[in-house]
């Protein structure tokens, strides 16, 4: 009987002119928006590779120059696209996509593709992850608002009810209906995607867990809606009614829940202005952290300390250069100066996200999205790693700048000794590995709980149903 069931609400689904035009349209775009987004990947790493590549031969074949001189002179470092950003771009538009490693500053990102949007961009970015997450809940509402209501209406359920259907029986059958004829869309672009990441280059085997932790969230996603439409269809009297309910949970779901979240999670946990950053970060480099340690007295400190180690008079008989050692300890007071301002800052945006993701509790949606860009490679914490690679990249080309200066060059002439294309090579091309899966997946915990408790309650809710209300 079950599989009559779902076999009889396949059929009908497949004969229906809605399942076969909203398909056809939404899994177009779901074709499309995996293409677009291979296509975009493809360019943008092509790009992003070559100018690094550029950038290192640029560093390597230098003229000989001042060490320090080297150091202002830096080099880009570009943000690498996972692979599974061709799925979902995630905060890579806003966040921008390279950085300039140079001497006494860690530099914002630059480059943002959000900004270069045209107007219909600016509307939204219509990616895979943007199908997955909005329109092929609204085509499972479109499919099963009538499921039980449009039936009841008919009258046709109460004649399965006379028959001595079970109510679990006939609910687990048209559940069984609807995803075979979701399946019909959603396998080929599955299969569509998996090839894409297998010709995309720099996919590896390591991306297998992604794609199965992605399909994972998606299936709990699909699961989720298809349940409550099932739930409401069977507690609507009318199938306008159930249309009216399933279309305003979508609304509020898709639109206004995670719009209310991020203003709350502002809200509760706010961040500075740009101009407060820059500001904060200014006085920390002029005065220490906490206020009090100016650079004159921090560069009389370290001479103190160094006459003491060496027991010498001055800083011309040190054994190290010392114009070179006060450099690298300004370098490396101002890295605290930025690790304390960058690591606040990264803080503030990880409780919001916290709180949004417990916002998830009302509106699953949130959760989705957070896992998926996660697993992406495309969230902010995955920028916040290769923001601190690049970072310790930058200071490692200090570190080794000022060292040669320090080691090679005599008082009075810090700035005027030249350095060649050995201390240069000393410096390793920049490169960057993406987080594994299980730990981007470790930060948004809260939000894979929420959805697996949104699943095992809402199967629970039309599993417990054990009686139908046919009239």
């Amino acid at each position: 009987m079950l599989s009559q069931i779902a076999r009889k609400e396949c059929l009908e689904m497949f004969r229906d002119g809605r399942f076969r035009w909203a398909g056809a349209l939404i899994g177009g775009l779901l074709v499309v928006s995996l293409a677009s987004g291979y296509t975009a990947r493809s360019a943008a790493n092509a790009e992003r590779s070559s100018a690094q590549a550029e950038m290192q031969s640029r560093w390597y074949k230098q003229p000989a120059r001042n060490p320090h001189s080297a150091a202002h002179y830096g080099l880009w470092a570009f943000k690498p696209m996972p692979a599974f950003a061709l799925a979902d771009r995630g905060i890579d538009p806003y966040v921008g996509t390279a950085s300039w490693l140079e001497a006494h500053k860690q530099n914002d990102f630059r480059f943002r593709p959000a900004m270069d949007a045209t107007a219909v961009q600016r509307f939204g970015d219509w990616t895979a992850a943007a199908v997955l997450q909005q329109l092929i809940p609204l085509l499972i509402i479109v499919l099963g608002f009538s499921m039980f209501a449009g039936e009841r209406e008919q009258g046709t359920l109460r004649q399965l009810a006379s028959l001595g259907v079970p109510a679990r029986t006939l609910v687990a059958g048209k559940s069984f209906g609807v995803t075979a004829a979701l399946s019909l869309i959603l396998v080929p672009a599955a299969i569509l995607g998996a090839l894409a990441l297998l010709v995309s280059a720099g996919a590896d085997a390591s991306d297998l867990p992604r794609f199965v932790a992605l399909v994972g969230v998606y299936l709990a996603w699909f699961g989720i809606v298809l349940a409550v439409t099932i739930g409401v269809s069977l507690a609507a009297r009318t199938a306008q009614r159930a249309l009216l309910i399933l279309l305003g949970l979508w609304t509020v779901n898709s639109m206004v829940a995670p719009r209310m979240a991020a203003s709350i999670a502002r809200s509760v946990h706010p961040t500075s202005s740009r101009v407060e950053f820059i500001a904060a970060v200014d006085a920390g480099l002029a005065n220490g952290i906490d206020g009090h340690a100016p650079a004159g007295a921090r560069r009389e400190a370290l001479e103190k300390e160094l006459l003491v180690r060496y027991n010498v008079s001055s800083v011309d008989s040190l054994p190290q250069n010392f114009d070179a050692l006060a450099m690298q300890a300004g370098e490396e007071h101002a890295d605290e100066v930025f690790d304390h301002n960058f690591n606040q800052m990264y803080d503030q945006f990880r409780k919001q996200g916290v709180v949004q993701q417990v916002a998830s509790i009302a509106a699953p949606l949130i959760a989705v999205r957070f896992l998926s860009m996660a697993i992406a490679g495309t969230d902010l914490e995955s920028h916040r790693a290769f923001a601190n690679a690049a970072e310790q990249h930058r200071r490692l080309i200090q570190r080794e700048m000022n060292g040669w200066l320090a080691q090679n060059t005599a008082a009075g002439k810090t700035f005027s000794t030249l350095a060649d294309s050995t201390l240069w090579a000393k410096i390793p091309a920049f490169s960057y590995e993406t987080m594994g899966v299980s730990s981007a997946i470790r930060l948004y915990v809260i939000g894979a709980l929420v959805l697996l408790l949104w699943l095992m309650v809402s199967f629970a809710w039309i599993a417990t149903r054990r009686n139908l209300r046919v009239a």
